[in-house]
């Protein structure tokens, strides 16, 4: 039976938008990733429209970034992600300082569940990628302490890498899907987070050992203690971030000194 898609009435939705938001449907509901959408020809008949509108629609979609359009082939099916929700997101932080505590009130929803859910859900594998990425949080750290330049920025990678296996283990897909949108923005924030640490007389192996106290809750399977070593995370990332805006700029402190040893 043909799927009609008209667009009546001086508001309503053009043509094109109209059968956008019913191919988004069927992208998102009936294909996989990696695979074709039928020809125009057989979507101008499905959705009783013109080639022409077909053709708008499928744009429409490549902008959202849910198909991969090239000349001489079907569009492909794309895997979803969430670079625009991250481009708004890195905006807002980068605009408004308000947007900082914004995403630190995101992360405490967000995370504090992903943890809890990991304790319950994550396997060998998902702790195993946990470990790693602490073990590259305490070599980065230890080679900041060695004079290493570039090893704030590891550090700062394997920390992201933390949270990310942390989110893929609580085996929910939003949850991972939304922290990958996070990400970005989240790099952008842990240079200011750390400076704020430092001024407040923490080192970074204090930084290091609240990921190892979320690290033993998961692998031991206590959920409510992995929360609560989450949410005491963050809450001491915002009280790292105030501490940093509200401070005169000044140079950066060298790794494992707190500020009042300077």
């Amino acid at each position: 039976m043909a799927e009609t898609v008209r667009a009546t009435g001086a508001q309503a939705p053009t043509a094109a938008a109209t059968v956008a938001e019913a191919l988004a449907q069927m992208v998102l509901t009936e294909m996989q990733p990696g695979t074709s959408l039928p020809s125009e020809g057989d979507l101008a008949t499905r959705f009783e429209v013109s080639r022409l509108t077909v053709r708008e629609a499928v744009k429409m979609l490549a902008g959202r970034g849910l198909l991969d359009v090239g000349r001489g082939r079907r569009a492909i099916v794309k895997e979803p992600t969430g670079i625009a929700f991250s481009d708004f997101l890195s905006t807002v932080i980068q605009n408004d300082p308000k947007g900082l505590f914004d995403l630190i009130e995101l992360r405490m929803s967000l995370e504090v569940q992903s943890a809890t859910l990991a304790a319950k859900r994550a396997t060998r594998a998902g702790i195993a990628a946990l470990e790693t990425s602490l073990q590259g949080m305490r070599e980065a750290a230890d080679a900041g302490k060695a004079g290493d330049p570039g090893s704030e920025l590891r550090f700062h990678q394997n920390d992201v890498g933390f949270h990310e296996a942390i989110a893929l283990s609580s085996g929910n897909r939003l949850i991972s899907y939304l922290f990958e949108a996070m990400a970005a923005p989240l790099r952008r924030t842990l240079y200011l987070s750390r400076r704020g640490h430092d001024l407040r007389g923490h080192t970074v192996d204090d930084t290091i050992a609240a990921h190892g106290a979320i690290l033993a809750a998961i692998r031991e399977g206590s959920p409510k203690t992995a929360g609560v070593a989450m949410r005491a995370h963050l809450e001491d990332t915002e009280r790292d971030i105030r501490m940093a805006l509200n401070a005169q700029p000044t140079q950066p402190i060298a790794w494992g000194n707190a500020a009042a040893d300077t």
